[in-house]
């Protein structure tokens, strides 16, 4: 007994014709992406959306099969929103500009983080967004398993690095605290175990460190990244 074929890929299928005054692709894509911005992924549902557009549900399975293609489709408009720019030679700098504007796109969008964790991106905005960043790559190496690997390495600093911004600015709405505030609430705390000397790395830390921003920590991490991928392709020749 043969098995089913797996359905295509939305973006190997040839696009329907719009029907008159019938719902669009775009305006589907756009009002989902509206919705898992403001409320979150787990808010997004095909039926929260048709009544967010006003259809009836039947209407959008006529453009897509289900919310797993949908959120394909998310996906790729959101990096499609602002392109990269064209490529300088300069290698270190074509992939600074790869890790910025991912970065830019997590954090207007914090649900693409998940999504990108949890599916392939072979959309054509997202293709084009791997194939500049594999040419800065191959500027600096011929070997095309290791500047997939390097790209890879790149990802998941970005993606590491907006999780624990996204992750603070979320638990400063769940508690309704500002920075400040949270750092006044656990103060006595920690000026307790600064003075018990039990944890003495800890302490010195807490009194000499500089606390730099989230800018600031994501340039220092990419800036170290970036040192340590020359290092090591040059050591791999």
């Amino acid at each position: 007994m043969s098995e089913e074929p797996p359905p295509a890929l939305v973006w190997a299928r040839e696009p329907r014709a719009p029907r008159r005054q019938s719902l669009s692709i775009d305006r589907i894509v756009s009002v989902a992406v509206g919705i898992a911005d403001a409320d979150g992924l787990e808010a997004l549902s095909m039926r929260r959306l048709a009544t967010d557009l006003g259809s009836g549900t039947t209407s959008l399975y006529r453009h897509v099969a289900g919310r797993d293609e949908l959120l394909d489709l998310m996906v790729d408009a959101v990096r499609g929103e602002h392109p990269a720019q064209p490529p300088t030679g300069d290698w270190r700098a074509d992939l600074g500009g790869v890790a910025h504007l991912m970065r830019a796109d997590l954090l207007r969008h914090p649900w693409l983080g998940s999504a990108l964790m949890s599916r392939l991106a072979l959309g054509p905005n997202s293709l084009r967004r791997v194939d500049f960043a594999l040419a800065a790559a191959g500027s600096l190496t011929s070997d095309a398993s290791l500047a997939i690997t390097l790209i890879r390495s790149l990802h998941h600093y970005v993606l590491g690095a907006v999780s624990d911004q996204l992750a603070e600015q979320d638990a400063q709405r769940r508690t309704g605290l500002t920075e400040e505030q949270w750092r006044r609430s656990v103060g006595p705390y920690v000026r307790d175990i600064v003075k018990s000397g039990v944890y003495p790395h800890f302490s010195r830390s807490v009194i000499e460190a500089e606390d730099l921003d989230a800018d600031r920590q994501f340039e220092f991490g990419l800036d170290c990244l970036l040192a340590g991928i020359a290092t090591q392709v040059t050591a791999s020749r």
